[in-house]
């Protein structure tokens, strides 16, 4: 049961299982929108070009703001889930150690300036001698003196 659980924890926040989530519940909050944008603005300005029906100015002001109720919804919506997400990105974050930095596989020769690999002693693209890191670290040292 425990491995269950484990299995399931790792399905749910998956990163795009989580982008889905949000999607949907944005998606829903913005039909919202939509449908106030339908019911308050463009059913009334069809009605009363076409003649079928004349608004007060009170009317026009619950218009607007049903509209505005609906955007401040919306925006809620989204706040929530902003922070939602950001909790569940720094829970996730807890355990995880940070990576280090891989060590280097490759450098640059000095004369032809192309990219080698770390062991070469020769360059193989313009076959120049390349010093070992012991010489180079000794030559260093001698320069520093």
């Amino acid at each position: 049961m425990k491995k269950f659980i484990e299995e399931f924890k790792a399905f749910a926040l998956r990163g795009n299982m989580m982008d889905m989530a949000v999607g949907v519940l944005i998606g829903g909050a913005f039909s919202g929108i939509v449908t106030s944008l339908t019911d308050n603005f463009i059913n009334p300005i069809l009605n009363f070009v076409t003649g079928g029906k004349t608004y007060t100015l009170q009317d026009v002001a619950g218009f607007a703001s049903s509209f505005v109720s609906s955007l401040f919804n919306f925006f809620i919506m989204a706040l929530v889930l902003f922070c939602l997400l950001k909790a569940v990105n720094k829970l996730m974050d807890l355990g995880r150690k940070k990576e280090e930095p891989a060590a280097p596989t490759t450098k640059v020769c000095p004369f032809c300036k192309s990219e080698i690999a770390i062991e070469a002693t020769r360059c193989p693209h313009c076959t120049s001698q390349l010093e070992t890191e012991e010489a180079e670290n000794q030559a260093v040292a001698a320069a520093e003196n």
